[in-house]
C-alpha cells in the first residue's frame, strides 16, 4: 500500500510540475517576444571606483558610436550612473531605437557621444526552447510507455530539468514573474548536471564504486548547492557587481562542463566494460551523443567563455549541439528499447539457461552413445571415442528427421493427396478479392482437409503491434482477449511457428497472455508473411481424434502461410483501392459542385471548339440552359465578335484574357465580362481543349463608375470649400458698401439703377457661395424620422407660382402609407428644389412634371419630365460641380451655376442613399432617388 501510495504521489507531483513548466515556458516565451530589451553593445565592468567598458560587441552600437574600451562613462542622459545596473535602468528609461548620450571620459579628456540603442539579440534563446521541448517529449514518451522500468522516473525528472533549463529565459524586467524565472534557471542550471552524472552512475545498475562508497550520491549534489548558496548570497545581499556575476556564471559553466565531462567518461568505460549486445549497442549510441553533444559545446563555447571571450555568432551556434544528447537518448530507445534492459536481461538468461538444458541433455546421449562404443570396442582408445562422438551428433538431427517423416507417413496416411490439393487451393486464394470470403472459404477448406477441432484466423494492423480474432471455427463467442503474446518477438520465430504442447500450463507468459491461450485453446500460431513482414496468424488446435498435427501438416501448412499471406494482402489492396474509387468518385463530385457554385461562368471547349461543358453561372449570365449549348460549336451559340476573338488567340499558346469585352446575349441584353482561355490538358500534358470563363463585372463596373464619381466629388468639394470660404468675405463688403451707396444717390436714377444691378450681381455671388459651402459640407447632418411625402409636398407649394407661370402641369402621385425614413427635412427639400426647378427650366414651352413615390425594399421617389432631356455625352457629367447646359438661358430662366445637381448628390450620400438618371433627348429626364428603410429591433 504504501509503496503504491508512493506512486500515485510521484505521478501526480510529476503531472503538476511538467504542467507548471509548460505554463510557465509559455508565458515566458510570449512575454520575451513581446517586449525588446535595449542593448548598447558594450559591456561595463566596475574598476577603480569607475565603470569601464570592459568588451565592445563587434561593429555594435557603443563601437559604431565612437566608444572605445577602457573608457569610464559618468552619466547617460544627464543621469549619473556607477553600477552596470544602473546603465540597465537607464537604458530601459532610453527605450530601444532611441538615442543616448553618454558622457565619457577617454584618460582625462570628458567626450559625449549618442549611442543609438538597438534590441538586445535573443535569438539563441529559440534554439535553446527547441532542444527543451526534445528533451521533454523524450521524456514524455520513457515515461508514459515503461514507467516501471528502472530508472525512467529518474530519466524523466533529468529531461524535465533540462526542460526548464533551457526554456526559461529571464527578460529583464524583474517583476515577480521574472524572478521567478531567474531562480527557476538557476536551479535547473545547478541540478541538470548532477542529475545526469546521478543518472550514468546508476543505470542499468550501480557501479561497483557507488554500491562501496554509497554517500558518492548524495555528494553529488553538494557543489550545485553551494553554487546555488553563493548565487543568492551574492544577489539578494551582497548586491553583486558586474565583475562577480561574470565570475559566478563562468564557475556555473565550468561545473557543468566538469559533470557532462565526467558522465561521458563513465559511459565510455561502460561501453568498454559491456558484455551483452544489446547493451553495448544501448551505450553506444549514448556515450557517442554525450561526446558529440559535450565536445563542440566546451570547445568552441565554454573554454573561450571561461577565458573572457564574449560570446559571438559561433559561439551561439556550439549551442545547438546540446540537442544531440536528447536525441541520441530517443534514438537508443526507439532502437533498442533503452528502458527493457532489465527484462531483457531476465528474458535472455531464461532463455539461455532453458537452451543449455536442451543442449546439456542433447550432448549427454551424444557422450553416452559414444562411451557405449569406447566399452564395447575398448582397442579404438581415445580416438575412436572421439569420432563415435562426432559422427553420433553429426547423424543424431537428420535420423530424427527421417524417423519422424517415416512416422508420419504411416500414421497419418489418406486416401487422397491432400497436399497437392492444399497447394493448388492455396494459389486459388488470391483470384478471390472479398477478404471476408476468402477467410471463411480458407477456415473451411482447412476444417474438412485436416479434421481439426478449432482454427482461428488473426489479422494485423498496418505495422503488426497489434493482432484481432478474425474468423473462426469451434471456438465460442470470445471477446476482450489480449492477444499481445503474438506480436512480440519469440525464439520460435526462427522455427517458423508457436507452438503449445499444454495451453493450460504456460509459465513463460504473463497473466493476460496465459488467459488468451487457455480460452482459445489453440496449440498452433503460424505466421503468414507478405513483403517481409507478419500481417496474419493462423491458429489451429489438435485433431479431431485429440491428436497433435504431423509434422507433414505443420510444413504443408507453413508452405500455405505464404499465399494466405499473398490473398490477405491483395484482399486488403483491393478493399483499399475500392476505397480510392470511392473517395475518387466524391472527389469528382466535389470538383463538380465547386465548379457549379463558384460565381463566375466555365465553359469546356474540345479541340473541334464543341462545347463540352457549361456551370449553372453560364446558364444565368448568357441566359442559355445547358441541354441547348452541350456539344453545339461555338460559333452556333456565341456572337461573331467573340468568336473572332477566340479564333485569333487559340492560334498562339499560353494564357489569354479578354478586359472588359461585351458580350451580346439571347436575350438582348449587353454583358461586360473578363474572358481567361487557357488550354485544357491531360496529367501528361496533352492539349485537349479550351477552358474558358467568364466574369461578369457589369455590375461592378457600375459600381466603379460610381465610385469615380464619389471621388471627383469629394477632392473639388475640398477645393470649393476652400473657394467658398475666401469669396465670401469681399462678397459681405462689396454687398455693404454698394447698399450704402445706394441709399446716399436715390436721387440719382442712373447711377442708383447700376447699383442695383451691383447688388443683384452680388447676391448672385454669395448665392454660389454658399451652394459651394453646402457642396463642400463635410460634417454630419441630425437626422430625424421625417415624411417623404410632406417634404415634396411642402417643396411643390412653393413653386406652384412660378409652374403656373410656366405652364407647367404637376401630377403628383405619393403612395399614401409610405414608411417614415431617417432624413433632414430642410437638406431634402434642397434636393427636391433644385430637381423640379432643373424640370421647369428643362420645359421652356410648358409641360408635365410627374413626381411619385413608391414602397419596396426602398423607399423610392421618382421626378419624371416632359422637357428636352439631356444628351448622352452630359450623363456621365452632370453631377460634377460647374458642369450646365444653361449657358444661354431662355426668358425667365437663370443662368445656371453647375453646383444644383452636385449638392443633390451629395445630400443624397448624405442620406446614404442613391440617385439614378434615365434621360433620351427631346422624349424627358426621369431621376429616381432610393432611401433605406428604418430598421427596427423585433422582440420575440
Amino acid at each position: 500500500m504504501n509503496r503504491e501510495f508512493e506512486a500515485r504521489f510521484t505521478a501526480i507531483l510529476l503531472a503538476l510540475l511538467t504542467v507548471a513548466a509548460a505554463l510557465f515556458a509559455g508565458f515566458n516565451y510570449k512575454i520575451e517576444h513581446q517586449s525588446a530589451i535595449p542593448d548598447d553593445g558594450a559591456w561595463w565592468m566596475e574598476r577603480n571606483s569607475h565603470l569601464v567598458a570592459d568588451r565592445l560587441e563587434p561593429n555594435g552600437p557603443a563601437e559604431r558610436a565612437g566608444i572605445r574600451r577602457g573608457d569610464a562613462v559618468v552619466s547617460i542622459n544627464g543621469r549619473a550612473v556607477d553600477s552596470a545596473g544602473a546603465v540597465t535602468r537607464q537604458l530601459y528609461y532610453s527605450g530601444v531605437w532611441s538615442k543616448a548620450t553618454y558622457s565619457l571620459i577617454r584618460g582625462s579628456v570628458p567626450l559625449d557621444v549618442e549611442v543609438v540603442l538597438v534590441p538586445a539579440d535573443r535569438s539563441s534563446n529559440d534554439w535553446l526552447r527547441l532542444i527543451a521541448l526534445i528533451y521533454l517529449g523524450i521524456g514524455l514518451y520513457v515515461l508514459l510507455r515503461r514507467w516501471t522500468a528502472v530508472g525512467s522516473t529518474h530519466f524523466y525528472i533529468f529531461c524535465l530539468v533540462s526542460f526548464v533549463f533551457y526554456s526559461l529565459h529571464y527578460v529583464g524586467k524583474f517583476n515577480a514573474f521574472d524572478w521567478t524565472v531567474l531562480w527557476a534557471n538557476e536551479v535547473a542550471w545547478l541540478l541538470q548536471p548532477a542529475l545526469f552524472l546521478h543518472f550514468v552512475l546508476t543505470f542499468p545498475e550501480r557501479r561497483d564504486f557507488v554500491n562501496k562508497h554509497r554517500s558518492s550520491i548524495p555528494l553529488l549534489y553538494l557543489p550545485g548547492t553551494v553554487l546555488l548558496g553563493v548565487q543568492i548570497l551574492a544577489l539578494e545581499y551582497l548586491k553583486a557587481s558586474a565583475r562577480l556575476r561574470f565570475e559566478l556564471e563562468r564557475v556555473h559553466w565550468a561545473y557543468l562542463t566538469i559533470f557532462f565531462v565526467s558522465a561521458a567518461a563513465v559511459l565510455w568505460r561502460n561501453y568498454r566494460q559491456a558484455t551483452t549486445p544489446i547493451l553495448r549497442q544501448q551505450l553506444k549510441w549514448i556515450t557517442r551523443g554525450t561526446i558529440l553533444a559535450i565536445t563542440p559545446f566546451t570547445l568552441c563555447y565554454v573554454l573561450p567563455y571561461l577565458f573572457g571571450v564574449m560570446p559571438s555568432p559561433t559561439m551561439k551556434v556550439s549551442v545547438l549541439s546540446l540537442g544531440l544528447l536528447p536525441l541520441t537518448f530517443g534514438y537508443a530507445i526507439f532502437r533498442y528499447r533503452l528502458m527493457d534492459v532489465d527484462l531483457i536481461f531476465k528474458r535472455g538468461m531464461a532463455y539461455t539457461l532453458a537452451a543449455a538444458a536442451i543442449v546439456g541433455v542433447y550432448f549427454a546421449g551424444v557422450a553416452a552413445i559414444a562411451l557405449l562404443v569406447n566399452t564395447r570396442v575398448p582397442s579404438s582408445g581415445p580416438y575412436g571415442l572421439m569420432v563415435a562422438i562426432v559422427v553420433t551428433a553429426l547423424l543424431f538431427d537428420p535420423v530424427r528427421k527421417w524417423i519422424q517423416e517415416k512416422l508420419d507417413q504411416f500414421f497419418y496416411r489418406t486416401g487422397y493427396d491432400y497436399r497437392r490439393t492444399l497447394i493448388e487451393f492455396g494459389r486459388e486464394l488470391s483470384s478471390e478479392t472479398d477478404l471476408d470470403k476468402m477467410l471463411s472459404s480458407l477456415v473451411d477448406r482447412l476444417a474438412r482437409t485436416l479434421l481439426v477441432d478449432r482454427i482461428a484466423i488473426f489479422l494485423g494492423n498496418s505495422d503488426s503491434s497489434r493482432f484481432e480474432l478474425s474468423k473462426s471455427f469451434g471456438i465460442a463467442h470470445v471477446t476482450g482477449l489480449d492477444l499481445s503474446f503474438l506480436a512480440k518477438p519469440r525464439i520460435e520465430d526462427a522455427v517458423g511457428h508457436i507452438f503449445f504442447e499444454n495451453t493450460h500450463q504456460l509459465p513463460r507468459e504473463n497473466a493476460t497472455a496465459q488467459e488468451a491461450i487457455r480460452r482459445l485453446d489453440l496449440n498452433y500460431y503460424i505466421p503468414c508473411h507478405a513483403r517481409q513482414k507478419t500481417i496474419a496468424f493462423l491458429g489451429l488446435g489438435k485433431t479431431m481424434q485429440g491428436d497433435f498435427l504431423s509434422s507433414e501438416d505443420v510444413e504443408l501448412l507453413e508452405a500455405l502461410a505464404g499465399y494466405i499471406g499473398i490473398a490477405i494482402q491483395n484482399g486488403r489492396l483491393y478493399a483499399s483501392l475500392e476505397q480510392k474509387v470511392s473517395e475518387y468518385e466524391r472527389l469528382k463530385d466535389f470538383n463538380e459542385n465547386i465548379v457549379e457554385s463558384i460565381n463566375v461562368g466555365v465553359m469546356a471547349v474540345d479541340l473541334q471548339d464543341r462545347i463540352e461543358s457549361w456551370n449553372s453561372q453560364m446558364e444565368v449570365m448568357y441566359a442559355q440552359p445547358r441541354w441547348q449549348v452541350v456539344g453545339r460549336s461555338l460559333s452556333e451559340v456565341f456572337p461573331a465578335a467573340f468568336v473572332e476573338e477566340f479564333y485569333r488567340v487559340r492560334q498562339n499558346p499560353g494564357i489569354h484574357n479578354l478586359y472588359k469585352f461585351r458580350l451580346g446575349t439571347p436575350t438582348g441584353e449587353s454583358r461586360i465580362v473578363n474572358v481567361a482561355m487557357a488550354p485544357l490538358v491531360t496529367r501528361k500534358f496533352n492539349v485537349v481543349g479550351r477552358l474558358v470563363i467568364m466574369d461578369d463585372i457589369t455590375e461592378r463596373i457600375e459600381l466603379e463608375v460610381q465610385l469615380t464619381q464619389a471621388d471627383k466629388l469629394s477632392s473639388i468639394g475640398l477645393l470649393a470649400a476652400g473657394v467658398a470660404h475666401e469669396v465670401n468675405t469681399p462678397l459681405a463688403v462689396i454687398s455693404s458698401y454698394t447698399q450704402m451707396l445706394a441709399k446716399q444717390l436715390q436721387s440719382d436714377p442712373q447711377k442708383a439703377g447700376l447699383l442695383e444691378k451691383i447688388t443683384k450681381q452680388t447676391f448672385r455671388a454669395s448665392e454660389i457661395v454658399n451652394n459651394l459651402l453646402n457642396f463642400s459640407r463635410t460634417t454630419g447632418t441630425e437626422l430625424t424620422e421625417i415624411s417623404l411625402n410632406k417634404v415634396i409636398a411642402d417643396t411643390l407649394a412653393l413653386l406652384e407660382h412660378q409652374f403656373k407661370v410656366a405652364h407647367i402641369q404637376v401630377q403628383s402621385e405619393l403612395y399614401e402609407n409610405l414608411p417614415l425614413i431617417q432624413g433632414n427635412s430642410g437638406r431634402l427639400q434642397q434636393v427636391f428644389l433644385n430637381l423640379f426647378l432643373n424640370a421647369k427650366d428643362a420645359m421652356s414651352s410648358g409641360g408635365v412634371l410627374n413626381v411619385a413615390t413608391l414602397n419596396g425594399e426602398f423607399v423610392s421617389v421618382r421626378v419624371s419630365d416632359t422637357g428636352s432631356g439631356i444628351a448622352q455625352e452630359h450623363i456621365q457629367r452632370i453631377y460634377d460641380p460647374f458642369f450646365t447646359t444653361k449657358t444661354s438661358p431662355a426668358d425667365g430662366q437663370n443662368r445656371g451655376t453647375g453646383l444644383g445637381l452636385s449638392v443633390t448628390y451629395g445630400i443624397i450620400q448624405e442620406h446614404a442613399g442613391s440617385i439614378r438618371v434615365e434621360s433620351r433627348p427631346g422624349e424627358g429626364t426621369t431621376f429616381t432617388l432610393d432611401f433605406p428603410l428604418i430598421r427596427k429591433a423585433v422582440h420575440v
